[in-house]
């Protein structure tokens, strides 16, 4: 009987995942609910012919030498694969894959709660009844802007700006959108959406939703000045990569006025130290990169994670690699 595939999951997944995993493989399965510390991590994986990654684990040079020549495959849980070099594994004949699609709605529902609650101002008005605040009612307490019938510019249109931009055609709402490509023109119809570039784009949007990759180009992008194009009545929401925005520019932006709120799923660094400015601030609400926190969609999450690595293993091609390059030539 041939030997099981070895295989280190760095994480405990949901049984969707996991399941199929240990019905196939000698598994390991990091118990702990904080990622392994490095030193761990590259033990832990020396010998593997395969191992299941979060974006909290690095996979470079470093990890591959450390897994040794017989590892296959690297399945990340995740849509994003910032923490893989993607040109290392490939360099290597190693595919990666991730969890694509699956967040698209999920995402959008949680970026369109974090629109809704920082403009309505839920977590501060939480906070003042709990506080013991709450002696009556008043005309001018908790105000903020309405979201029906405002504009939103939703800055990133792939899959989950678009689901957003469906969410905020429900609510009447005028959609503008800047990607570095225009979205097919039957698309733009049925979303009523308008392509702008950012300067024009910010100084009328009520609400500015973030969903672009990380790159070279985002990285830093909504800096002082881009914050200081933004309506003083203006929401911030980022569900997409914490480093797109600068986080001492936007501080200073909600301190001053120069914008009315933020609400952000990602920050920089995660998790976010205590310390830092937007922490202390009423009008930023911060939640702990949750956007695909629903049971259904991290399941379907473990699920696609769990494919790829067993289908990387089998030497079959991964069902979604990142790197499909690998199999030219195979």
């Amino acid at each position: 009987m041939a030997a099981r595939p070895r295989v280190f999951v760095a994480r405990r997944l949901p049984d969707d995942g996991i399941e199929p995993i240990v019905a196939a493989c000698d598994a390991r399965i990091w118990e702990d609910d904080l990622p392994p510390p490095r030193p761990e991590l590259l033990e832990a994986i020396r010998g593997c012919d395969g191992v299941l990654t979060l974006l909290t684990d690095r996979v470079d040079d470093e990890f591959l030498d450390a897994a040794g020549p017989g590892l296959k495959v690297v399945s990340n849980y995740a849509v994003g694969f910032d923490n893989i070099d993607v040109a290392a594994v490939t360099r290597r004949g190693i595919p990666a894959g991730n969890t694509p699609g699956v967040l698209t709605e999920t995402t959008a529902d949680l970026a369109w709660a974090l629109l809704m609650a920082a403009a309505r101002r839920l977590p501060e008005g939480d906070r003042y009844v709990r506080d013991g605040k709450w002696k009556t009612w008043g005309p001018l307490l908790l105000l903020g802007p309405d979201v029906h019938g405002s504009t939103i510019g939703i800055v990133g249109f792939g899959r989950i700006g678009q689901a957003m931009a469906r969410r905020a055609r429900g609510f009447g709402m005028t959609v503008l959108y800047q990607d570095i490509q225009p979205v097919d023109a039957a698309v733009e119809a049925e979303l009523g959406a308008t392509r702008l570039p950012l300067e024009e784009l910010l100084p009328q949007a009520d609400f500015v939703s973030l969903h672009t990759n990380l790159t070279p180009e985002t990285r830093g992008m909504m800096d002082a000045e881009k914050l200081s194009w933004m309506k003083p009545t203006a929401v911030l929401v980022n569900t997409s990569r914490g480093p797109v925005i600068d986080h001492a520019a936007l501080a200073d932006a909600l301190r001053s006025g120069a914008i009315f709120a933020a609400a952000l799923d990602v920050t920089d660094p995660e998790p976010i130290p205590m310390d830092d400015p937007l922490v202390g601030l009423d009008n930023c609400l911060i939640v702990p990169h949750i956007a695909s926190a629903s049971r259904a969609t991290r399941g379907k999450m473990a699920e696609m994670a769990a494919a790829n690595l067993l289908a990387g293993v089998r030497g079959q091609r991964l069902p979604t690699p990142v790197n499909p390059e690998v199999y030219e030539g195979r």
